[in-house]
């Protein structure tokens, strides 16, 4: 009864999402790229947009491009605009243990500083937009500053940048808005948005739906699972149950954007039972870029590749080793692409364009996307 309740909670929600689409015929496609590893190949055509990963906050609340060679970086983001004039170029603010997001979304003042200086940089870098990345508002997470008002100070923040960004617009003409964007996860850590505000003030949000299992978890499972798995817990968190609980909230089924992980999330010393699914684990093993699954794990070295037909998703099990390595493929992508076009969603997300060097999983969530 309660499988029931859980699977008609998230039919209704999805309903609801779609009352709130637009007939989609035109979906996102949007790459992070890594402002750390060396400029990767691109393939500028199908995407819309490029996310530079990461600009962060200073000790004044002000945006800034830190890394070493971001400027360079960007002139080459912005030069695949001569293969598709369409592409936007976004500097994405943050990332996993960035802090001074809290401090800056406190005051009136802090917030006015962090949207003046980064109207500033969409000016002097000349890209179309910013998206933020706060891991997470109200959360220690790994020992950021935190306050229970994030929750309120967040949806705050993003009013103030789009009243910058657009007056920045129209002074300088501008025929296209500039963009807002949010890296957002879903389950406990929506507790500290206003899901239902910040839609407003947000071009679209880019669900961060993969590292549902890590380091930090338990168990063994999909870390970027479609639906839940059957041996998985009632709590288990999945693509579909994050779409289904920020609909139920609010947000414009048009406005989501699904991420896609390019990586594999590897765990060691792990109880056979099930293929290693969903079980306890003595160590967690790191993590695999999809170049090095296919070269040296999938179908190699005693790693057998299964499917879970219930969610949609590979894993690998090496019975002799007991390790088990979670991860997307062509086919669970491809799955996931034509359930956004099913539910008429804004589009995909992946993480990150050095993982796909060769553009095959890009490929992939083009095609299923058209």
């Amino acid at each position: 009864m309660n499988h029931l309740r859980r699977v008609l909670g998230v039919v209704l929600a999805l309903a609801a999402c779609a009352l709130n689409a637009r007939a989609a015929s035109d979906y996102r496609l949007v790459g992070y790229v890594a402002g750390w590893e060396a400029f990767p190949a691109i393939a500028a055509q199908p995407l819309t947009a490029v996310n530079f990963a990461f600009a962060h906050i200073d000790a004044r609340s002000r945006v800034v491009l830190d890394q070493a060679g971001s400027a360079e970086f960007l002139a080459r983001l912005r030069a695949l605009k001569a293969r598709n004039p369409r592409l936007k170029i976004i500097v994405s603010v943050g990332g996993w243990g960035a802090d001074g997001f809290s401090d800056a979304a406190a005051g009136e003042q802090s917030r006015a500083m962090f949207a003046d200086s980064a109207a500033a940089l969409l000016v002097h870098s000349e890209v179309d937009g910013i998206d933020l990345d706060w891991e997470y508002p109200g959360l220690a997470g790994p020992g950021i500053r935190h306050r229970d008002q994030d929750r309120r100070n967040f949806t705050l923040l993003l009013a103030a940048m789009r009243a910058r960004f657009d007056a920045l617009a129209r002074e300088r003409g501008r025929h296209d808005p500039y963009l807002i964007t949010a890296a957002l996860a879903d389950g406990e850590f929506v507790a500290h948005i206003e899901l239902d505000r910040i839609h407003a003030y947000l071009d679209w949000i880019n669900l961060m739906t993969y590292d549902f299992h890590n380091s930090l978890t338990p168990t063994t499972g999909h870390h970027a699972a479609l639906t839940r798995s059957a041996t998985s817990a009632a709590s288990e968190r999945s693509v579909a149950g994050a779409v289904a609980q920020f609909c139920a909230a609010g947000v414009p089924a048009n406005k989501l954007v699904v991420g896609v992980p390019f990586y594999g999330r590897a765990f060691a010393d792990v109880n056979a039972h099930n293929n290693g699914l969903d079980q306890p684990y003595g160590k967690y093993a790191g993590d695999h870029p999809w170049p090095e699954l296919v070269e040296k794990y999938i179908g190699k070295d005693g790693y057998v590749r299964h499917w879970d037909d219930v969610a949609h998703e590979p894993y690998l099990w090496n019975a002799q080793r007991r390790e088990f390595i979670s991860y997307d493929d062509p086919q669970s992508l491809a799955l996931k692409a034509r359930y956004v076009t099913t539910h008429h969603l804004g589009g995909m997300m992946y993480w990150e364009q050095s993982q796909d060097p060769h553009g095959e999983l890009v490929r992939v969530l083009s095609n299923n996307l058209r």
